[in-house]
């Protein structure tokens, strides 16, 4: 403490040069540079032509010249399908939160010790994971196929009708989040896993001792714990319903009727691939405002014990 006090005291050409001295500031001077501008030309660049062309009725060819103002975002505000893209994000968000957590919390309980077997099962339950998301909305294609699919398979055996489950209405996207869920529950199980193996084990025998049952054990020992993993687990959730894209256009592509988009496969079909680029910059500016504004409400509400 008085180590501190002290060098605060202490000139400001005198600070630089202890800086200098431990490499501080050399480290600094090397490091920095390259990461600014890689995040100016990746990241701060093209947010802000994003931000420019919302404001024009643009095609993507040529010089953006037809300036309409906040037209394309009135549009969107207007837009029924945008409201419907809306509402099946914050419905992914939710299953996210209620449902793949935890689903992943549970299995992570039951094979987070290190053995061979649990071993296995971490691995079975992180395949999904690792599959690139085309690969497993294709695989999922498959399975809801009404034809020639494993639903197919299944109704025909039980004597039903043919089962098209990705062509209905009412459960095309009850489908989408069933794969969603099986597609990242692993994600979220092995950041549970790490968390729960460094809870000390002399506490979690102090409990059983003391004639805690399994549950109390889970409720009061390893659950307060991991809590610091459980709210990074949640962020991870929340911004990555934000950006489910990869999954649903193989599956569904938005359909039937519009029903199964979110945001960003909204802004897929009718910014891109209708070279409407004005308009598509408009919707990825609000989807970037949402992002922005859920991660500072998080970290502000959720994280803030976290920060020491």
């Amino acid at each position: 403490m008085a180590t501190a006090a002290t060098s605060r005291r202490l000139p400001a050409s005198e600070r630089l040069r202890r800086s200098l001295g431990n490499g501080r500031v050399s480290a600094i001077l090397i490091l920095l540079p390259p990461a600014l501008i890689l995040f100016t030309l990746f990241v701060i660049l093209p947010l802000g032509e994003s931000g420019y062309y919302s404001f024009f009725n643009w095609n993507g060819y040529g010089a953006p010249s037809d300036f309409v103002g906040l037209e394309n975002y009135e549009r969107i505000a207007g837009h029924s399908i945008f409201h419907k893209a809306v509402g099946n994000t914050v419905k992914i968000v939710a299953v996210s939160l209620l449902i793949q957590m935890p689903l992943a919390l549970a299995l992570a309980l039951l094979i987070f010790r290190k053995t061979p077997t649990n071993a296995v099962f971490r691995l079975i339950f992180f395949v999904p994971y690792i599959l690139a998301e085309v690969a497993a909305g294709l695989i999922w294609s498959f399975v809801f196929d009404g034809n020639y699919g494993i639903t197919a398979s299944v109704a025909q055996s039980l004597g039903m009708d043919s089962l098209f489950i990705l062509a209905d209405r009412d459960w095309a996207f009850v489908a989408v989040m069933t794969v969603i869920v099986w597609k990242y529950f692993g994600f979220h199980m092995m950041i549970y896993i790490a968390a729960l193996q460094s809870v000390p084990e002399d506490l979690i025998e102090s409990g059983r001792i003391e004639g805690a049952k399994r549950l109390q054990i889970v409720r009061y020992v390893q659950i307060p714990h991991i809590k610091p993993a459980i709210i990074v687990s949640a962020f991870f959730a929340i911004i990555g319903a934000l950006q489910v894209f990869d999954v649903i256009i193989p599956l569904t592509n938005g359909g039937p009727s519009n029903q199964t988009h979110t945001i960003v496969t909204y802004l897929y079909t009718f910014g891109l691939t209708r070279l409407n680029i004005g308009f598509g910059s408009a919707v990825g500016v609000i989807l970037f405002v949402a992002a922005i504004t859920v991660a500072v409400f998080y970290q502000r509400f959720f994280m803030k014990g976290d920060k020491a």
